[in-house]
């Protein structure tokens, strides 16, 4: 039986034995007296699960990143799909971290369709799956723009179906084995001395935002962190399959939690990245080592995350596209995606107990972080989740497109960017979307 359909097969069973249970007396009021002897039954409490599978390209596709026409030569270390659910009061919604360069919002939408297929449960909206990409200039290109000539596409469709089927199947797993939990936060700041703005470098968002969510025992179900800095150490230098810096996140803090650790990239528009460093496998494992150590440090001091309240928002709209060289790469079929001069895109803001997230459908520059978490109004953790809903390049400030200005790099920047007023609309979207209380 094909994986897809047995996850469908799991989801019908699980809602038929919930229904069943719901429906007997002697069960119903014995589920009540457990509830009442439950210690998590006494406090606020979530219920939450997390699954992740790794989900590495073959052999000689195409790798996305600095330039066209490279391919892998095998795997340094696994890439994953990490799922993550959460529901308390005022519903559900689900996060999926995907480690590529950058995950487009048709397959955001491949990946709900797919839910919608797999689990007929009320208690689930599809809608409110967000996704998130890692941006590693390692992975495969699944956009299209980095294949053998400027004329034919890159990326693989089989390895997209696998990916979003992947995913789909992970966040119903995910959703099967979610159980009650309590979560905490942390906030520390990391990357001074290796982590710059190569543009403008008095302008970093150097902030960590970590939640946790624990079982009954303590143990980990589920950490989102969420920090901004490019992926690149091994970019151009190496034709392995590698998460970059991630990868030593992954690790480090795996080894130290247990459950499923998801990284959430922040803000790298205008070049934030590794500056001056070794661009090594070795080099880029120290850094996320170090990532982590500074989450676990952050975490002796966490504080309870506060309420049980989920409250969701999002917006679909159509964001400018003036930028010819996206249309015209559209139109040749390299990108699988219609682009003419504007395209459809969605950006959500979104709240568990008093952490805030909003979402950023490319690669904006940290004032565009730092103006949108100057829009929450909550006292705990704020995250910036760049590069999630879709992967729209470069999200820069309109004096970018002003030669006069002289900015680094800004050439390059603009020309992998939608256009000038691409920034100023998203800005004006979060804006909307934050100015009534989550």
């Amino acid at each position: 039986m094909p994986v897809i359909m047995l996850y469908s097969v799991h989801a019908r069973n699980l809602l038929r034995l919930r229904q069943n249970v719901s429906s007997s007396p002697w069960l119903h009021a014995s589920g009540l007296l457990l509830a009442i002897l439950s210690p998590l039954a006494l406090a606020p409490q979530w219920h939450a699960g997390a699954a992740a599978s790794p989900i590495n390209p073959e052999k000689g596709a195409f790798i996305a990143g600095h330039s066209r026409n490279r391919t892998f030569a095998g795997v340094n270390d696994n890439l994953y799909v990490k799922a993550f659910v959460v529901t308390g009061k005022g519903g559900s919604l689900a996060m999926i971290t995907v480690d590529c360069i950058g995950l487009l919002y048709p397959q955001l939408q491949e990946i709900r369709q797919k839910v919608r297929l797999l689990l007929a449960d009320p208690g689930f909206d599809p809608s409110r799956i967000v996704v998130s990409s890692t941006h590693t200039h390692a992975g495969p290109d699944v956009v299209g723009i980095w294949g053998p000539d400027p004329g034919h596409s890159g990326v693989d469709p089989a390895y997209i179906a696998r990916l979003t089927d992947t995913a789909a199947n992970l966040l119903v797993r995910a959703w099967i084995n979610r159980q009650p939990a309590k979560a905490d936060f942390s906030v520390t700041r990391h990357g001074e001395g290796w982590v710059e703005n190569i543009s403008e470098p008095e302008e970093l968002d150097r902030s960590v935002n970590t939640v946790r969510f624990k079982d009954r025992k303590g143990r980990a179900i589920a950490t989102l962190t969420n920090f901004a800095c490019h992926p690149t150490f091994v970019d151009a230098v190496h034709d392995k399959v590698s998460s970059d810096y991630v990868a030593g996140f992954y690790r480090r803090m795996d080894s130290a939690y247990g459950g499923v650790n998801m990284f959430l990239q922040g803000s790298i528009g205008g070049w934030i990245q590794p500056e001056h460093e070794p661009k090594t496998f070795e080099q880029a494992f120290f850094r996320g080592r170090g990532l982590a150590d500074a989450v676990q440090q952050a975490n002796y001091t966490a504080k309870k995350l506060k309420g049980r309240d989920i409250s969701y928002r999002s917006r679909v709209f159509n964001m400018p596209v003036e930028n010819p060289g996206f249309r015209a790469l559209s139109a040749a079929g390299v990108i699988n995606r219609k682009l003419t001069d504007s395209v459809e895109t969605e950006i959500a803001v979104f709240r568990i107990g008093d952490a805030v997230f909003a979402t950023h459908p490319g690669e904006t520059v940290p004032a565009m972080a730092l103006q949108t978490k100057s829009m929450m109004k909550n006292k705990g953790a704020r995250f910036v989740l760049g590069l999630s809903m879709d992967a729209m390049g470069y999200i820069v400030k309109p004096y970018f497109f002003d030669k006069e200005k002289k900015i680094p790099h800004a050439e390059y920047l603009c020309s992998m960017s939608a256009g000038r007023e691409t920034g100023p609309v998203v800005m004006a979207v979060l804006s909307q979307l934050l100015s009534r209380k989550l």
